[in-house]
């Protein structure tokens, strides 16, 4: 056991990236850990429910799980007695009379475990907590090693009650195990909650969140200790690392904390909004292929921005020879099209094939023809548009099933929002990793990549996508002349309104007023009506849509429940 004195607790805060449902393997992080700081440490902390992986969803209500957990825990504690490691705070589901308790474990080198439970459950556009776990009675601090230790899980923290009910119970400092994802904004909030709590309580913190991806769900980690005058000692995003703080008594009785050796960290070492919202594209879509075991993505390369920004968040995860691209020009593909996706693809090192699709387009033009025959087209018929974005979508859907690639869609939150997408076509994939990101940041995103070469990525130096992609207007080119914003206004305009109707929950009144506000020009109510009207019609469309990252507080899927029978609209 690792000797300390009663003035002194060393802690290590483990921000690593486990898997939902793979015991053995996160109690093997577990163990390395452990192995790597013997006779170094007292405690280990990790994130919430580290050791079945987080979050759980419908998985934790099964017995087996459980009891698999369960077995899988109790092992670790039998390796634990009298072999000189530090002790572990290892979270996971317990049996209770209905519903398991999200529940931390404190397993002491003698093998003996004090448990706390999860007070405050989280029911929100993400968590469904209520659903599946037992809310715990509020906890107590925890004795260990001449130190009252307050831990709260998670939502416990973000919720003041929990902090001030350790803190007048005699609690010496906040042990927060975390289940926090990223979207945009996010760290500064944690950081102002970590303030709030320290100023109300007096308790330093040690905030520890997990890292990587989990279907839609980022982790950016965004770990830290903040002590009692809510000075940030260490933090971290994006990357697995640790980071050991030292806690020490002083002469008013207090805990102070003392940073020690940090691993792979730099103090405040955070990045800044769109560099966040980039790695958390590329942490999302490499955890997704790698831990569902596909060995690479294959992508429609249009020669637009949503096809290029996708190819360099592929290739930033995966590497170049895990990508591939696709051009599939039509009769209307314009040779700017055509080069610069050859151009994007030399960038970024890729293969790049060319598959025509006028000849399934010819195909189906002759099939249909007798059934068409004498029948009025209607003035905004689409049937050929979306026979070719089909013909794509079938090309791609090919190519992943003969080499086993996963179809990466490229569609971004401005079409989805509004219907601007083809079903069966260019909805067509496995991920989307533009899913959550407005047109007006896909051309950010773009700017900043090829501005900058992110550390830790896997893709090229300098810039990976022509500077005519950015400028280019973005069209379809489902039809000769044609240009995105022909049909749905301004992108600025666009992604105005939409936030204020879709994060905003705002009528178009309101959204109208709040979007000129934003741009600081006028848009009439008249057009927030048009894309209320458009983006209640398409929930059918975004219903069948694939997963994609979460990237701002209100994404389609878990955190947008809107009804496709639906009278009243937005």
């Amino acid at each position: 056991m690792f000797s300390t004195s009663s003035r002194t607790l060393r802690i290590v805060c483990i921000q690593a990236n486990p898997t939902v449902g793979a015991l053995q393997s996160n109690f093997d992080i577990v163990r390395r850990h452990r192995e790597r700081y013997r006779g170094k440490a007292d405690l280990l902390v990790f994130s919430e429910c580290f050791g079945t992986g987080y979050p759980l969803q419908d998985l934790v209500l099964r017995p087996g799980f459980r009891r698999d957990f369960r077995t899988a825990l109790d092992a670790l504690a039998g390796e634990m007695r009298g072999d000189g490691g530090p002790a572990v705070l290892v979270g996971g589901p317990l049996d209770g009379a209905s519903l398991p308790y999200n529940a931390a474990f404190l397993i002491e080198t003698d093998g003996s475990m004090k448990v706390v439970l999860k007070h405050t459950l989280p029911n929100d556009e993400v968590y469904d907590e209520k659903r599946v776990f037992a809310p715990g009675p509020v906890p107590s601090p925890v004795d260990f090693r001449g130190f009252r230790l307050g831990i709260a899980i998670c939502e416990d923290f973000w919720h003041g009650k929990v902090a001030q009910a350790l803190a007048a119970e005699g609690a010496e400092v906040l042990i927060v195990p975390n289940g926090s994802h990223f979207r945009n904004g996010k760290q500064a909030v944690r950081l102002a909650i970590g303030r709030r709590t320290v100023k109300a309580s007096g308790l330093p913190v040690l905030y520890v969140n997990q890292v990587g991806g989990q279907d839609s769900l980022v982790f950016d980690g965004g770990s830290y200790a903040m002590d009692r005058a809510g000075l940030v000692l260490a933090q971290a995003g994006f990357r697995e690392c640790d980071f050991d703080i030292t806690l020490e008594r002083g002469e008013d009785g207090g805990v102070n904390l003392r940073r020690g050796d940090v691993l792979g960290m730099l103090p405040n070492g955070y990045p800044d909004e769109t560099e966040a919202m980039y790695r958390a594209l590329v942490l999302g879509l490499r955890d997704y292929v790698n831990k569902n075991g596909f060995p690479g993505v294959v992508l429609g390369m249009s020669g637009g921005i949503d096809s290029a920004l996708s190819a360099a968040v592929a290739v930033d995860a995966l590497g170049a020879d895990r990508v591939l691209l696709v051009r599939m020009p039509s009769p209307y593909t314009s040779a700017e099209s055509m080069e610069d996706a050859e151009r994007a693809a030399a960038l970024l090192g890729t293969r790049l094939l060319t598959v025509p699709i006028a000849p399934a387009m010819n195909a189906f033009d002759g099939m249909l023809a007798p059934v068409f025959a004498g029948r009025p087209v209607p003035a905004d018929d689409t049937t050929f548009e979306n026979v070719q974005a089909r013909a794509r979508g079938m090309t791609l859907m090919a190519l992943s099933n003969r080499l086993g690639l996963m179809v990466l869609s490229t569609g971004n939150k401005s079409e989805m929002s509004v219907g601007y997408a083809t079903l069966y076509g260019d909805m067509c994939g496995g991920y989307s990793v533009l899913k959550d990101v407005y047109k007006t940041v896909v051309f950010r995103l773009a700017r900043w990549r090829n501005a900058h070469i992110p550390s830790g990525l896997l893709g090229p130096r300098g810039a990976v996508m022509p500077g005519r992609i950015i400028v280019r207007p973005p069209s379809a080119e489902l039809r000769a002349g044609q240009t995105d914003e022909q049909a749905l206004g301004a992108y600025e305009h666009l992604d105005a309104v939409l936030a204020t109707m879709v994060e905003g929950l705002n009528g178009a009144d309101r959204a109208a007023e709040l979007a000129s506000a934003a741009v600081g020009q006028p848009i009439s109510v008249a057009y927030a009506e048009r894309i209320g009207r458009m983006t209640a019609r398409a929930q059918y469309k975004r219903d069948q849509s694939p997963p994609g990252v979460v990237v701002t507080e209100r994404t389609y899927g878990p955190g947008w429940r809107l009804p496709v029978t639906n009278h009243y609209g937005l």
